[in-house]
């Protein structure tokens, strides 16, 4: 069962919002974008699956991955529910409300919700490097915890790059980065650093590494 709350009342640089969710990105990727998907074992139990939970809706991966997160703001809009359906693909016939209560890390800091924007702010060698983003769908389950955000404009990159916490049936815990991104324009050398960021960004939750 999903439970996803999505925001789309802002302006994003691509079309295929919400992309990160279609099980078929990798073979059928929107025209132009380059689709990625990478997985990482974090550990089992719930204590990790709670832990991990708790870093990644408080931009842990992005503050791991050397990003600062600047203007941080709720935006405006509407949120809206996304539909949930049963395990047979059929949409529920009573759908849920949308959840409403405000979550905070034990440092105070808001959980991530849709509709969010930020700038993530990288240091390069020679300038930093400011990429403005939208949280465009939080996913919210017992048993599965995620979002994703787009580019707004601003940057060299112009998509969308998902992150999925899941505590599977055999108690492990795991998290998936999805991503898609107009690579047209990019050289090859910046395809190159968007894999080695992916890399860093799937360290950011390991025990090992944090």
């Amino acid at each position: 069962m999903t439970r996803r709350s999505t925001f789309t009342d802002q302006s994003v640089t691509y079309g295929a919002i919400g992309a990160t969710l279609d099980p078929d990105l990798l073979r059928y990727p929107p025209t132009g974008f380059r689709p990625a998907e990478d997985s990482v074992r974090l550990g089992s139990g719930a204590d990790r699956f709670a832990r991990s939970a708790e870093a990644l809706m408080t931009w842990g991966i992005q503050k791991g991955a050397g990003f600062e997160v600047t203007d941080v703001s709720a935006g405006t809009g509407a949120q809206y529910p996304g539909i949930v359906y049963d395990a047979n693909g059929t949409p529920l016939a009573e759908q849920p409300a949308l959840r409403q209560e405000d979550r905070f890390g034990p440092d105070g800091t808001p959980y991530i919700a849709a509709g969010m924007t930020a700038t993530l702010v990288r240091r390069g060698r020679i300038r930093r490097h400011r990429t403005p983003v939208l949280v465009v769908y939080v996913i919210d389950e017992p048993k599965r915890v995620g979002l994703a955000y787009g580019t707004t404009g601003g940057g060299p990159e112009s998509g969308e790059e998902s992150f999925i916490l899941e505590h599977r049936d055999d108690d492990g815990v795991w998290l998936t980065i999805r991503s898609i991104f107009d690579t047209r324009g990019l050289a090859p050398a910046q395809r190159r650093k968007r894999r080695e960021l992916t890399r860093i960004e799937l360290r950011a939750l390991h025990p090992a590494y944090a």
